[in-house]
Formats: C-alpha cells, sequence, structure tokens
C-alpha cells in the first residue's frame, strides 16, 4: 500500500512530514474558535473548526452556552460530519456520556473519578469495527482545582517516532502489538479480549489510526524486543514532546479532534460543585466539508 505511512516509501513520507510541520499551529491559540453558538454554526465558525482538525487534528471552541444541553455537542457533532456515536454501556440513553464524578459501577472507572488519566486515544478496548475515529468534549462545569487537558497530535507523535526510528512503526504497526484482555462480569466475558495494532492505516494515503494506553494495568504488549522499544520510544515522546497543548476547559468551551493522544490531570470537586463534561465519541472523522447548507437559517 503505497502513500505517507508505508515503510517503504520514503519520497511519500518526506513530502506528508514535511507539510505537516510546516502547516502545525505553534500556540494554542492557533487552535482556539469562537463560536456564537455550538448548535447553530456561522459558516465562517464552521470554516474555521474545519480548518484546524484539517491542520492538527484538533480545534478548541469557546462559547456562552454553559447550561446543561446535551443539544450542544449533538447537534455541533452533526454539523461537523459526525454522525455515528458510539453507544458503550457507560454512556447515557442518547449515546453521549456525562463525565462527572459518580458512584456505582460507572465510579469504577476513572474517566468517572477525580483521578489523572495517563495518555490515550479514546475506545482503544474496541473492536476495529468499532473504531473511534473522532471525538467532542464539551465543558458545563470546570473543577474547582485540576482538572487540566493535555493534547497530541498523533500524526505529530508518529513522525517523532518514524524519525528516532521506523523500526520502531514496524512494530507498533504489528496486529498484535497490543492486546486489552476480557472484561469479565461474574463468570461471563461483558467483552472479549481485543488485540491490534497501534498504528495503522485504513485506506492508502490515511488517514493515519492511532490506539493507544498508557495503563500498566489489564493491558498485554508484545513480548518482543521491537515492541519494548517501541513502547519506551513512545513513552519518551509523550514525556518530552515539544507539540503537547495544555489547557484547563472552562464552561462553555470545547475540544473537536480527530481522537488524538490526550491526558488528564487530577482535580478536585464539591459536593454542591461536580466537574461535567459531555464526551461523544464516533465512528466518523471530522468532515473534510462540514454541513452548514443544513442547518443555515
Amino acid at each position: 500500500m503505497p502513500g505517507p505511512f508505508n515503510l517503504h516509501d520514503e519520497r511519500a513520507y518526506r513530502r506528508w512530514r514535511d507539510e505537516k510541520l510546516r502547516n502545525r499551529p505553534d500556540r494554542i491559540e492557533d487552535l482556539l474558535v469562537d463560536l456564537k453558538d455550538p448548535r447553530q454554526l456561522k459558516p465562517s465558525e464552521l470554516t474555521a473548526l474545519l480548518e484546524r482538525c484539517a491542520r492538527a487534528n484538533i480545534a478548541i471552541y469557546r462559547s456562552s452556552i454553559t447550561r446543561e444541553d446535551k443539544s450542544v455537542p449533538r447537534l455541533l457533532g452533526l454539523q461537523l460530519g459526525l454522525e455515528h456515536l458510539d453507544g458503550n454501556y457507560l454512556a447515557d440513553d442518547d449515546g453521549i456520556s456525562s463525565i462527572t464524578p459518580g458512584a456505582g459501577t460507572r465510579g469504577e472507572f476513572i474517566p468517572y473519578t477525580d483521578r489523572a488519566i495517563g495518555w490515550h486515544t479514546d475506545g482503544y478496548y474496541n473492536p476495529a469495527s468499532r473504531r473511534i475515529r473522532a471525538m467532542t468534549l464539551h465543558c458545563v462545569r470546570d473543577a474547582i482545582e485540576g482538572g487540566e487537558s493535555a493534547l497530541l497530535d498523533h500524526e505529530l507523535a508518529y513522525i517523532l517516532l518514524r524519525d528516532e526510528n521506523p523500526e520502531h512503526v514496524r512494530a507498533l504497526s504489528a496486529p498484535d502489538a497490543l492486546t486489552i484482555p476480557p472484561r469479565l462480569e461474574g463468570e461471563s466475558v461483558a467483552r472479549p479480549a481485543e488485540s491490534g495494532p497501534v498504528f495503522s492505516v485504513e485506506s492508502p494515503g490515511g488517514p493515519l489510526h492511532m490506539r493507544y494506553t498508557a495503563r500498566g494495568v489489564n493491558i498485554a504488549w508484545k513480548d518482543d524486543a521491537a515492541t519494548r522499544a517501541a513502547r519506551a520510544a513512545l513513552e519518551q515522546v509523550l514525556a518530552e514532546c515539544p507539540y503537547i497543548f495544555r489547557l484547563r476547559l472552562e464552561p462553555g468551551m470545547g475540544v473537536v479532534c480527530n481522537n488524538v493522544l490526550h491526558a488528564r490531570t487530577a482535580f478536585r470537586d464539591a459536593p454542591q460543585h461536580r466537574r461535567l463534561l459531555y464526551r461523544a465519541r464516533y465512528y466518523d472523522r471530522v468532515a473534510a466539508r462540514g454541513h452548514i447548507e443544513d442547518w443555515a437559517h
């Protein structure tokens, strides 16, 4: 399969790499778009979001919509070409998750706690048929303290690894590079084991997909020297990469991305003020061209 992500096609890779680095945003402000109402984008607002996702796989928006209203992420996603939600079993009935510290089953999973979350892409435990290609986060309430997000375009992580040693990419592209063990509920298998690559390409020329978690438990990496070296190199990239953006989402702010690498610091809440974000995961990527004509008035 020719293209920039083929380790034998160095010419295509160099062309893609040079353009990617030339066009990458330098400051987090370069990703920011002010929206009057995410539910009804103006053509210029939609264009700005799509342009940032095309350049960096990430756009950050700021709006005055701070009430609890799940139509915000749902309608925003539709305008960006995001239609097919991943209704995972912890999501709400509408397929959108209310990310807030909670008790019960949800409280057993780290996103629904106030603890830090390491680097990952969403849905790394999903089968390929339910691959998460894009996601949105919309902040309703921020924490009293902490809860900073870190974002890294996975294509830049790929470049740093491949430039250091193409064999790292080869090892992380193996179909058995990373396995998520089955999730059990009692004696029943609630989710089977899922093996797959870290880096993969669905069609010639891209786009590049990344499946990763920095978790150290309930994870099984391929046990060979090449994978161990590649994993260590990736961890080094995530510890020292100069391309990481960090921000603390405030009410009305949000992130739209093609499932880039992201992490979260721990935070502090109060019983009367609990951090609340809406998260929507999609099987689609952010469209090259949105659907503003269907929403314009």
